[in-house]
């Protein structure tokens, strides 16, 4: 059985999709139709940048989504037996599965990013990476912080990453290095996501959530809240409310898949920072990602 993955923020890179663009016409009227439905020429700072300009929250979500999204419609005899996105990726893998369309799907992502972005300019927060403790161990530690703080990414066994207020991080971060942490880095990102701090995020993405037609997908999709495989439309769309505020259980669902049985896993989007973290999780597991024709 092959499980196809899509990344989350982070995995941009100046260019990326130009390829498609110039290759495919098909990639190209989506590209076209995306600029469209956003009000700007989001083709034009993927393909030239500047960085920074990347960086911002709402060109970055919309940006990664688009690669991953037109990369499924043109891999070749797409017929995925089980899908899953990291964070963001979550809307990747439901438009690529059929559960939403691709015009929905495009507009729930920069509805989140907006959200999101009015989010962190609410209070001052972060994240940061913690390499070489137990998940039961970070988890211990960040339930005896008094400031927020909360896990917010199982990426693989050994990392995962934090999320919380300013003080809560820094807090934590100093009690994990004490206790063992190989590393605790703090992120260069915009505010703490995956934690109660984006609880006004979280009830602006619900309002658009529950506007939008969801349909059963192709096949199962594990989402982030519980690792669990969905088809039930009402199901996806109540998980996909929670995801905002609730950790990103990357570790368990890859583990989920193979126990489901996933043979191979490959990775659709920008990067390959997915295919990494699947073989730290499950060694045997093939992976592979496609990311330009």
């Amino acid at each position: 059985m092959k499980a196809f993955v899509f990344p989350g923020q982070g995995a941009q890179y100046v260019g990326m999709g130009k390829p498609l663009f110039e290759k495919s016409p098909e990639a190209k009227k989506l590209f076209t139709q995306a600029n469209e439905i956003l009000g700007f020429a989001i083709t034009d700072v993927m393909f030239e940048g500047p960085e920074e300009a990347q960086r911002q929250t709402k060109v970055t979500q919309p940006a990664v989504f688009l690669h991953s999204v037109i990369l499924a419609r043109l891999f070749p005899n797409f017929k995925p037996d089980m899908v899953a996105g990291h964070s963001l990726g979550e809307f990747s893998a439901l438009v690529a599965s059929g559960a939403l369309s691709f015009e929905d799907g495009l507009r729930l992502v920069s509805a989140r990013a907006m959200a999101m972005q009015a989010a962190c300019e609410l209070e001052p927060s972060t994240m940061a990476a913690i390499i070489g403790l137990p998940d039961e161990k970070v988890e211990e530690i960040c339930n005896g912080i008094s400031e927020i703080v909360v896990p917010a990414n199982f990426n693989c066994p050994g990392q995962l990453v934090i999320s919380g207020s300013m003080k809560g991080v820094e807090q934590a971060c100093e009690a994990l290095k004490a206790a063992g942490a190989k590393r605790a880095l703090l992120l260069k990102v915009g505010g703490a996501f995956h934690s109660p701090l984006m609880e006004p995020a979280r009830q602006k993405l619900a309002e658009a959530i529950e506007k939008t037609q969801f349909n059963k997908p192709l096949c199962p999709i594990y989402q982030n809240v519980d690792a669990k495989p969905h088809t039930d439309p009402a199901e996806i769309k109540a998980n996909l409310v929670k995801q905002l505020t609730s950790p990103v259980r990357w570790t368990q669902i890859v583990r989920a898949m193979v126990a489901d049985g996933a043979k191979a896993f490959v990775e659709l989007g920008p990067g390959n920072v997915l295919q990494g973290l699947i073989k730290k999780t499950e060694p045997t597991a093939e992976v592979e990602s496609f990311q330009e024709l």
